[in-house]
């Protein structure tokens, strides 16, 4: 098996746990692979924070540079994921107090129409945006938990370590910023339904 097919068939977590081994090893250009898998995520993550790609892209590579010189500050009690997840968090929430972002007050949002008939994928892309502009308008103690929590997948422990929390105070976040979106958008109720049902199934 070559090497390109033995990395797409290896479990990430050992493809991370190994490249890190590498690089504190003296092998400098491992550390590509670690950027290959978690650029677009942390990106992502960026974007979420300061709503700029250019600057999201800058954020991400500060973000690699501080994973970069502190690898050794991973202690493997987590997921590698998980601490360049909370190293780069803590990267953008400093860097929004240094240059903050320009906020719309959820108040000027457009409430999301209701849910698109099934071949009506225009106005679903269009009640996704509304949804996604309804949660970038929420202060940002509730819009973060609520970006690691639905956008990337994290569960409630997970968000925790990330935001370095206590759990029962992540989980009090998300509760204020689900009441606070479906209090401005009361057809939430039915439009996020996947909120109350993605809570149940990770909070348990």
């Amino acid at each position: 098996m070559d090497a390109l097919a033995q990395n797409a068939t290896t479990d990430p977590i050992d493809l991370d746990a190994a490249d890190v081994d590498r690089v504190l090893a003296g092998d400098v250009g491992a550390f590509e692979g670690i950027v290959r898998r978690w650029q677009g995520p942390l990106i992502n993550m960026a974007w979420r924070y300061c709503r700029d790609r250019g600057r999201a892209e800058e954020l991400a590579q500060e973000a690699f540079l501080r994973a970069w010189r502190g690898l050794s500050g991973w202690r493997r009690d987590a997921r590698f994921s998980t601490w360049l997840f909370a190293l780069a968090a803590n990267v953008y929430r400093n860097d929004l107090k240094r240059f903050p972002t320009v906020n719309v007050r959820i108040e000027d949002v457009d409430e999301p129409t209701g849910p698109a008939s099934q071949h009506n994928e225009l106005a679903e892309r269009n009640r996704e945006e509304s949804v996604r502009r309804a949660v970038l308008a929420l202060p940002q103690r509730y819009r973060e938990p609520l970006v690691l929590f639905y956008f990337h997948e994290m569960d409630v422990s997970a968000a925790a370590r990330t935001m370095c929390l206590p759990e029962g105070t992540v989980k009090a976040r998300l509760a204020r910023a689900r009441g606070l979106l479906r209090r401005r958008f009361p057809h939430l109720e039915e439009t996020a339904t996947e909120f109350s049902s993605l809570s149940k199934g990770k909070e348990a």
